[in-house]
């Protein structure tokens, strides 16, 4: 499946809810299915900055693909990492630097998060972004 294939899938998913209190409930059960992140790489290095909750992302290369692992202090955050991980993990660093997030705007979530979250949320995008274009570097090299 490709990024914009995963992203389709969840504004699929999403449409699923007529209601925001429906999607934030499933966005708490996407935390609770997020495999635990390992405790070694809690640390403050792997915090997200711009984040008013704790959130921990950690990315790995293998075989020239991006392996991403979070954890949140704050069952929403959690939620929405997890989205993220479900759209970038396990893929080319490449095809993370070229993609266009978009799911997010159309499930909604952009204009349903506090202004504290919003900024969270593109802290969290950022890193993954960051993560790529440092593995793409290593890649090329």
């Amino acid at each position: 499946m490709t990024i914009d294939e995963t992203q389709d899938a969840i504004i699929e998913e999403f449409s699923l809810f007529d209601d925001w209190l429906d999607k934030y409930n499933y966005i708490i059960e996407l935390a609770k299915d997020l495999p635990k992140i390992n405790d070694k790489f809690k640390t403050k290095e792997n915090l997200i900055n711009g984040c008013q909750s704790k959130v921990w992302l950690n990315a790995d290369l293998e075989d020239n693909k991006i392996l991403f692992s979070a954890d949140s202090d704050a069952i929403i955050t959690k939620g929405i990492i997890s989205l993220l991980v479900k759209v970038y993990n396990n893929r080319a660093p490449k095809d993370i630097i070229d993609s266009e997030i978009y799911f997010i705007k159309k499930i909604g979530l952009e204009e349903n998060l506090s202004p504290t979250r919003a900024n969270g949320l593109l802290s969290m995008m950022k890193q993954i972004k960051l993560y790529a274009l440092a593995y793409n570097s290593k890649i090329k090299n």
